[in-house]
């Protein structure tokens, strides 16, 4: 309808005519929003299939014919955290990542790493290790990888190849590995600081208080201090003693290593560590980086310009001026593939690494199920003749421990001999499922023991009832109550009956420890209450037969199953591109129930949800997350050491 003011013509809208012209916007926006959609998943679909495309035409000129430059330099450049194994990638979430500018930090295999460097040191085209290791992330509680990865480029280094580390900084851990190089090159801007290690928690009983939280707290061993923050303002005595121990162990082995690599006097670098503001002042006038280099632990600061020509004196230029080198992901996939010989006999290699859980499998946590899978698919193979089980895991769900021990049993009465390889981590939970093995190896810096189990359910009763909010009802029974909480208390007999089931929890740890191990309960109890142990002292104790790392695991359990030739297996079948983008669109639709892919008996109780890719959206909240829904214990009963576990 149209009306003239003042010689104006002057459009006057009717309501339908608002809510037509609105419900044309809104449909075509969504039309628009799902043309988008439409578009990132063909680009996606083009992806994939293109690279499979590739494979299967044999376009990939990055296999294992790699062509390289003769002298060229090997840049070692991992990125990620430093771990037993690289996770699978996802097609799907890498598309996602790609498309919208997000990333996520990976992580890398150090048998990866050191396999990379087992073959460069024999390869005669490359001349010089580069080691740049600003994107290696080594957390303090996975020194002992560390220090395998710096054993393989000191091996290296003996081959008598030159081995340069370069770096615009250098973290703590980074620069032990760096200490290894011949030559050790800093941004003239940069810096390496050493900070020791330190064991600090957040303490906060005395917030729960006010606000009047109810803490439940259930557990068993003098040194189980995993539930202190919530009980404490401060750290245990008994903590205290614990920690020192443990991280003058790791100190010592740090030091001794970089004391050596540098050619200083025993102590030199600690000596240097307590008094660095002083070595800034008096040694380098202010300028941290020349400190470094006069106290010799750099031996030359360049800028990046400057580090390149430094590299060019040893492999020179290609014909448009940049360095002869061959990066580290490019040389990966240059390496083939282990081959599997029909006539020799098999050792298998299954991986826990994570927090134990009762649920399923994803990056982060081991799954108690998923594990023994690999375990029962060992033992009914009979071309595996015995295992190396290779812990890397703070414990976790106590009910999914017993799990793998069961299909470790299982696997020892059938004949095969289970060795236990500890990496970084084998404790509490991680313990519980290593005791049974033939053969215990773990490194000296391998952090163990923590034989304890406990339970925290808090309860808000008390800051419910402040503001009004009350819980009331009836029940047939002393625990009916219980589907109050937790806004209302623990009924007393629900408190006594948990309390009765972690004694008996910690009991059926003693036996189990005992049992494998040849000891007595008792002599188990001694070196138990929840007490973490290194590896160097776990031997003393008998929790351990021998120091060692995972190939000395795997000749012992070749030894044991009598056999002097073999190939190492893994029992989870590698999965091609494809197959893994396949697998994530199955996933999201099992997710939401459309389907269900699990065929695996005891598996009905576990949910897909968190298995999406709009769950994993966020990274840092996705790793809380994950943290919080590991624990998932049906009787929430925990073998877990949170003090001892990397970030």
């Amino acid at each position: 309808m149209t009306e003239y003011v003042g010689g104006q013509e002057r459009s006057r809208l009717t309501v339908w005519q608002f809510f037509k012209g609105l419900a044309k916007v809104v449909v075509g926006g969504a039309l628009f929003f799902q043309a988008l959609l439409f578009i990132a998943l063909f680009s996606v679909l083009l992806s994939v299939f293109g690279g499979l495309n590739d494979q299967m035409a044999g376009k990939n000129e990055d296999g294992p014919n790699l062509k390289i430059p003769d002298s060229s330099a090997l840049i070692f450049n991992p990125n990620g955290l430093l771990a037993e194994k690289a996770p699978e990638s996802d097609p799907f979430q890498d598309a996602i990542n790609e498309a919208f500018g997000g990333s996520s930090i990976g992580q890398v295999s150090v048998h990866q790493l050191i396999r990379v460097l087992e073959k460069a040191k024999d390869d005669e085209r490359v001349e010089i290790l580069v080691l740049d290791l600003g994107g290696l992330i080594i957390p303090d509680a996975y020194l002992s990888k560390a220090h395998l990865l710096a054993d393989a480029i000191e091996d290296f280094r003996d081959s008598g190849k030159t081995v340069v580390a370069i770096g615009d900084y250098y973290s703590q851990n980074q620069y032990m590995v760096a200490s290894e190089a011949d030559e050790i090159l800093l941004h003239d801007d940069g810096l390496m600081l050493f900070t020791g290690f330190g064991s600090f928690r957040t303490y906060y009983a005395s917030l729960l208080e006010r606000l009047e939280v109810s803490v439940n707290v259930f557990r068993v061993g003098t040194f189980k201090s995993a539930l202190e923050p919530v009980l404490r303002d401060d750290m245990s005595p008994e903590a205290e003693l614990a920690n020192v121990e443990r991280l003058e162990a790791m100190w010592g082995s740090f030091t001794a290593r970089v004391d050596q690599n540098r050619g200083f006097e025993a102590g030199a670098t600690a000596a240097f560590a307590n008094a660095q503001s002083d070595a800034v002042a008096n040694l380098g006038g202010g300028d941290a980086g020349l400190a470094l280099v006069e106290a010799g632990f750099i031996d030359k600061l360049a800028n990046r310009s400057q580090t390149r020509d430094f590299l060019a004196e040893y492999v020179g230029r290609d014909d448009e001026g940049e360095l002869n080198k061959v990066m580290l992901q490019k040389y990966l996939l240059g390496l083939e593939a282990p081959t599997n010989r029909e006539d020799v006999a098999d050792i298998a290699v299954i991986t826990v690494e994570g927090a134990i859980v009762d649920g399923p499998q994803e990056p982060g946590v081991a799954s108690g199920g998923y594990v023994a899978k690999q375990l029962r698919d060992a033992r009914k193979d009979e071309d595996v003749k015995a295992v190396v089980l290779r812990v890397d895991s703070p414990g976790g769900s106590a009910f999914a421990s017993e799990i793998m021990r069961d299909e470790v049993l299982a696997l020892k009465a059938d004949g095969k001999p289970v060795v236990v390889s500890m990496s970084s981590l084998a404790a509490s939970g991680g313990y519980w499922i290593a005791a049974p093995g033939d053969r215990i190896f773990a490194q000296p810096d391998t952090i163990t023991g923590s034989i304890g189990i406990f339970s925290y359910l808090p309860t808000f009763e008390k800051l419910a009832n402040k503001y009004g909010v009350f819980v009331d009802g009836v029940g047939t029974t002393p625990m009916s109550a219980i589907s109050g909480m937790p806004l209302s208390e623990l009924p007393e007999e629900f408190r006594r009956y948990l309390q009765l089931n972690i004694e008996d929890g910690y009991d059926d740890f003693l036996t189990v420890v005992a049992e494998g191990r040849g000891m007595t309960k008792d002599q188990v109890n001694e070196i138990a209450q929840g007490r973490v142990w290194i590896g160097a002292k776990a031997l003393e104790l008998g929790l351990v037969d021998e120091l060692g790392g995972l190939d000395d695991a795997i000749a012992s359990a070749a030894e044991l199953a009598g056999t002097e030739d073999w190939d190492v297996v893994g029992m989870v079948k590698e999965k091609t591109r494809f197959e893994l983008f396949l697998e994530g669109l199955a996933g999201e639709a099992e997710a939401y129930g459309l389907v269900d892919m699990d065929d695996e008996l005891f598996a009905s109780r576990r949910t897909g949800f968190d298995r999406t890719t709009l769950g994993q959206a966020a990274t840092i909240v996705d790793r809380e997350l994950r943290f919080q829904r590991s624990f998932d214990d049906p009787d929430a009963l925990y073998a877990r050491c949170l003090e001892c576990a990397a970030p």
